[in-house]
């Protein structure tokens, strides 16, 4: 038997449009010669675009969802006393992708995604400077559809007639994984040794988990560190669109909030369709 669906599609298509709002409030920040940076106590960078997009979107979940609790990159000091009474929370990361937004290659991406019982059932993720905005539940299916920074956001009923559901490729063609741009993973070349022909393709934030949901690539290995907020909306994106997210030594799914550390194992996303196809 379903459990019943976490939102319904019109709840879904609001947190569509605060994820929109949160790319609006970037991109000021983004034109700008002047952005301010940060090091925070992990060594990462920290821009006032991530603090204005994150309390943008914590003040649209706020207003919507008074009753869900919100974890986000920044604000993530919640107790794990706290966190692991929780049953269901929004999970955010503002700006993913700090060093493409800095470098000014347009692949960063706001993230939302709602966890229930330690799985990511809804997310949304917006690349305002490419305009693609990929949003899926499980149960409903996922979809993309483009929007330009600097329009009005759009009303629900315009999002439900620009979207598109993903059409996966069945041409053949060699396998094309995706590595991160910015971070390199130690397990990465052992990886690929064991494929004989392959295309690699380097790209940033969470847009690389939203290529295999659309089909555009294959297998993304993320063999170091990730934290949860860096993965868990495009993670329900690519379930709901038939895909996976595998732990690296165990082959079982990647889940959510169950220790006290954010930070995930090494896991091995998949497109919808390829580990069926693959002998």
């Amino acid at each position: 038997m379903l459990s019943p669906m976490p939102l319904t599609e019109e709840q879904l298509l609001t947190v569509v449009q605060i994820a929109i709002a949160a790319g609006n409030a970037l991109m000021p920040f983004y034109d700008s010669q002047q952005l301010k940076v940060a090091t925070k106590q992990d060594n990462t960078p920290v821009t006032e675009a991530d603090l204005a997009s994150h309390h943008c979107i914590v003040a649209g979940l706020e207003q919507h969802f008074p009753d869900i609790d919100i974890l986000s990159e920044e604000s993530a000091d919640v107790a794990w006393q706290t966190r692991q009474q929780w049953q269901q929370y929004w999970l955010l990361d503002p700006l993913d992708g700090t060093k493409e937004f800095i470098k000014h290659n347009g692949e960063f991406t706001v993230n939302i995604a709602l966890v229930v019982n330690n799985i990511a059932v809804a997310g949304i993720v917006y690349a305002p400077a490419i305009g693609r905005c990929f949003f899926g539940m499980q149960q409903l299916g996922a979809w993309e559809f483009e929007h330009q920074n600097g329009h009005n956001i759009p009303s629900t009923s315009t999002i439900k007639q620009l979207r598109q559901s993903p059409i996966p490729s069945f041409l053949p063609r060699k396998p094309l994984i995706l590595s991160s741009r910015s971070h390199i993973t130690p397990g990465l070349a052992g990886f690929l040794a064991d494929f004989k022909d392959f295309h690699l393709r380097e790209v940033g934030s969470s847009l690389k988990m939203c290529l295999l949901a659309s089909g555009e690539a294959d297998i993304y290995p993320r063999l170091g560190a990730t934290h949860e907020w860096d993965t868990a909306a495009a993670h329900a994106i690519l379930s709901a669109a038939g895909g996976c997210v595998l732990l690296h030594d165990s082959q079982i799914p990647l889940r959510y909030n169950t220790k006290p550390e954010l930070e995930n194992p090494w896991f091995i996303a998949y497109r919808p369709g390829w580990i069926e196809e693959t002998p």
